[in-house]
């Protein structure tokens, strides 16, 4: 049986692309057709693999870096997903957070969709993602007139979809409710070996540490971190790794109790865990690899009380309701006077075990391919 396998695109390594690493070792002959690739920020697994980019990759290379970059393209989405040909793959497995699951499947073949998230900026997240969009009152009428199009769009294309997989509770709701479609839920894999090699070195002699690892975009609402801890009265500092267009925005915003690291390798990511108090994960998320990555190290949570994220906190760490500094401050508060367990909170992590992720998906691959063989 030949296998394509459909990512959005792979310009780093967040949860999406740990997912696909796993897929990449469930289909090891597999090439990947993607949007748009760098091969420099992928790790050595996904970097060695055979990618096929759509005509939108040769265009994003000239855009001058710190700008809106590839995001400008996001009309042309659907048809850069759709101009793969895909004649002689009998199964499709697709990645997708926006638009990979609309990839036109040839007759006869079976394709199985994971997706991380129904497109947050042109369903729930427009009045977030609004005011960053450039262009002024011109871009944002544009960006209006897109996310209606990409809408009717994302609802019918998943119409070529055979089985989907949602990556959480509230994914397999927030599909219900755009798609009128039911969905299996397999939670996204973790490296929890890798992770729970962090020794427990908090650092001494200074305010704690706390850490936030995101990408700098609205949704994911650093920027409600950074003001708490700018804000705080009690002592603390917060270190957030990684980068986007809200960088420059936030190193104004954070003053002296925030350090913006931007992206840094594994090694530094795993000493960063060693050293941190707790992760803060303010994003309302569809599942949130960050928290059960913290789990695996033995860090407790601080996460936001609604979307998937919040089963972590539920687990290992607190909760705060209201998207608002004074509420994720009070929450830090109660951390600081809990007492945490880092082997039960690794003990938790376990359940999220690459193995178990890649042995469930692909049950629900074969019992696919079996419903739907000649």
């Amino acid at each position: 049986m030949r296998v394509a396998i459909v990512h959005d695109w792979a310009l780093s390594m967040r949860g999406a692309e740990r997912v696909l690493e796993s897929l990449c070792r469930l289909y090891p002959d597999a090439p990947i057709f993607t949007l748009t690739h760098d091969a420099r920020r992928l790790s050595p697994e996904l970097a060695s693999r055979r990618f096929h980019d759509s005509f939108l990759h040769r265009w994003g290379r000239r855009l001058p870096a710190g700008g809106p970059g590839f995001r400008l393209f996001l009309p042309l989405f659907p048809a850069a997903i759709e101009s793969f040909r895909l004649d002689g793959f009998d199964l499709i497995v697709s990645s997708s957070h926006a638009v990979a699951k609309g990839v036109r499947v040839p007759p006869g073949a079976v394709h199985v969709s994971y997706v991380h998230s129904p497109m947050r900026y042109i369903w729930e997240a427009r009045a977030e993602y609004a005011p960053s969009v450039p262009g002024g009152r011109l871009g944002r009428a544009a960006f209006g007139a897109t996310a209606r199009y990409l809408r009717r769009w994302d609802r019918a294309s998943t119409a070529r979809v055979d089985v989907l997989v949602a990556n959480s509770l509230y994914t397999q709701e927030r599909i219900q409710r755009h798609y009128g479609r039911d969905s299996v839920v397999i939670e996204p894999p973790v490296d929890v070996d890798r992770f729970a090699a962090v020794p427990d070195l908090e650092a001494g002699g200074g305010p704690p540490l706390y850490l936030c690892v995101s990408a700098l975009v609205p949704y994911k609402r650093v920027e409600l971190a950074v003001r708490a801890f700018a804000a705080r009265g009690r002592p603390g500092h917060l270190v957030v790794v990684g980068d986007g267009p809200q960088r420059a925005h936030l190193q104004r915003l954070g003053g002296a109790r925030v350090t913006l690291r931007g992206r840094v390798d594994d090694h530094e990511l795993l000493r960063l865990y060693a050293r941190c108090r707790a992760v803060i994960h303010p994003a309302l998320d569809d599942w949130g690899i960050v928290p059960r990555e913290a789990l695996a190290a033995g860090r407790p949570v601080v996460v936001f009380a609604r979307g998937g994220a919040a089963d972590a906190g539920r687990v290992g760490g607190v909760l705060f309701d209201r998207p608002t500094p004074a509420s994720l401050n009070a929450a830090i508060d109660r951390l600081e006077s809990a007492a945490f367990d880092s082997d039960r909170l690794r003990a938790a992590a376990r359940r999220f075990d690459r193995a178990t992720f890649e042995a469930r998906f692909a049950a629900v691959v074969a019992g696919a391919t079996a419903r739907h063989a000649p």
